[in-house]
């Protein structure tokens, strides 16, 4: 079988140069180039599949880049809001094929952990069964954006799971907060962001109803918990022509 022609986009940063290490050691993939800030991209090296790790403010060019060349896109960065999804979703219908002949296929991931995805599924699965929910988000200081991705992604699928289930808006008595103290509101639920030295990347899911508490909690210690699903998403992005959201699509957890 022939080898998929990897490139990494933001290969200079933490998460870039752990995909860097683990694209090189992985069975299957050979890097073909690897690119930080400001240098050109030209065309990426004949790469197969991009793996995106950059910021919000340069990551929608830098999928197009991709997608204008026919290049299938993992996209690790935050950001990715309504406009910028439906933006992308009209350049993915009018894109030319792929080195393989196929759509071009991106896939916007908010987390790549295994864990992460599962704690995801667990609480949109609960939350149909509880009165409360609110989201806890802690990362490392110098993490540009909050919430998290994770956890703008958790309160959504959370969001329509408490709206197919029929459950009314979450209690909440709280009519004076001048200084923002209960956070901010996705899809209906409250979500609170810690930036922390020596942290990581970290999300509770706190769940309640009348005498009782269910906490689902995820923990990342190293930027290493990732790989796996990178390296999962490097090699299934090809089958799944269009847009993605969510790696848990290509897992079976959706």
């Amino acid at each position: 079988m022939t080898d998929i022609k990897v490139a990494v986009i933001g290969a200079n940063g933490r998460m870039g140069s752990e995909a860097v290490k683990a694209v090189g050691a992985a069975e299957g993939l050979r890097i073909v180039g690897t690119y930080g800030s400001g240098d050109e991209l030209g065309d990426l090296g004949g790469a197969d599949v991009a793996v995106e790790l950059t910021v919000p403010a340069a990551s929608p060019d830098n999928v197009a880049h991709c997608v204008d060349r026919g290049v299938h896109v993992v996209v690790g960065t935050s950001g990715w809001d309504d406009a910028r999804l439906e933006a992308l979703r009209h350049q993915l219908e009018a894109a030319p094929p792929s080195s393989t002949g196929t759509g071009v296929g991106v896939l916007i991931a908010p987390n790549f952990a295994i864990g992460a995805l599962l704690m995801m599924s667990f609480a949109a699965k609960a939350a149909a069964y509880f009165e409360s929910v609110e989201i806890l988000e802690l990362h490392h200081p110098s993490k540009v954006d909050a919430p998290s991705g994770t956890a703008a992604r958790t309160a959504a699928l959370i969001g329509a799971a408490r709206g197919e289930a029929g459950r009314p808006a979450i209690p909440d008595a709280t009519t004076h907060d001048p200084h923002g103290a209960r956070g901010a509101v996705l899809s209906g639920i409250h979500v609170h962001s810690v930036r922390l030295r020596g942290l990581v990347a970290h999300q509770e899911v706190l769940l309640g109803n009348a005498g009782e508490q269910l906490t689902i909690r995820h923990d990342s210690f190293d930027r290493a918990s990732f790989m796996p699903g990178v390296l999962a998403a490097v090699r299934a992005v090809a089958d799944h022509p269009g847009l993605t959201v969510g790696l848990e699509r290509y897992l079976g957890l959706d």
